[in-house]
């Protein structure tokens, strides 16, 4: 449901006004909502944390600094929840008893394959893209830590598919170069998962303590048994 969702607004978007993405904006969150009713606190600590930094990253390297741009030069509605959506699609494939059976060829295949995708980057590409081969070695020492590197491989696959299909329909495009003019990007940079996957790393290390602040902030006043 969430991968054909996303798939859903990015395709609507070419032809949508601000009306149109505002209303899909609260689509998006409606359905994110509706997900999370069934998931821990810990998940939803974790999701809450994913949509605010990269929330926070969109709007500094997208309107600010143009790194990227959007069709309609704003941060779509629909992308903030979007962000929480794509976590959850990665959490749910990485805790699938299926890929955990499958996790050691599937983590060797996500390696490969972000390696193949970073070499054509750098040498096969019209652009020479420095900034995807950088973030694949974010991704390939995201995938050191045993914990939740199955989280990254569900990553890598739903990332890179969204991020082609993206460009690909012109709802977003990534500028040549970074706002230094010194490392060169590729529309998009081959290893965007790995550009996420901080994204994600910020979710598991800061989220249990942001949900203690909150069960600590809840708990004071009650009554004491």
């Amino acid at each position: 449901m969430v991968f054909g969702w996303i798939t859903l607004m990015l395709a609507v978007d070419p032809s949508s006004g601000l009306g149109e993405q505002r209303a899909w904006g609260v689509a998006t969150w409606a359905v994110l909502l509706w997900l999370l009713r069934v998931e821990t606190p810990i998940v939803r600590a974790q999701v809450a944390m994913v949509v605010a930094f990269a929330t926070a990253v969109e709007y500094t390297f997208s309107l600010w600094l143009e790194v990227y741009v959007y069709r309609l030069a704003n941060v779509p509605a629909f992308v903030p929840p979007g962000h929480g959506l794509v976590y959850l699609c990665a959490l749910t494939l990485g805790r699938s008893p299926l890929i955990y059976r499958w996790r050691v060829p599937l983590v060797a295949l996500t390696l490969g394959a972000g390696a193949a995708y970073a070499l054509w980057g750098l040498l096969g590409s019209d652009r020479v893209d420095v900034l995807g081969a950088f973030w694949f070695g974010c991704l390939a020492a995201f995938l050191t830590r045993r914990r939740s590197r199955l989280l990254y491989v569900g990553l890598f696959g739903i990332v890179t598919y969204l991020e082609l299909l993206g460009t690909w329909l012109g709802v977003w495009t990534w500028r040549p170069l970074d706002p230094t003019g010194l490392i060169t990007i590729g529309n998009p940079p081959s290893g965007a998962a790995g550009g996420y996957g901080w994204f994600d790393l910020a979710a598991l290390t800061v989220a249990p303590t942001l949900l203690r602040a909150w069960e600590r902030l809840t708990q004071t006043g009650r009554p004491k048994r």
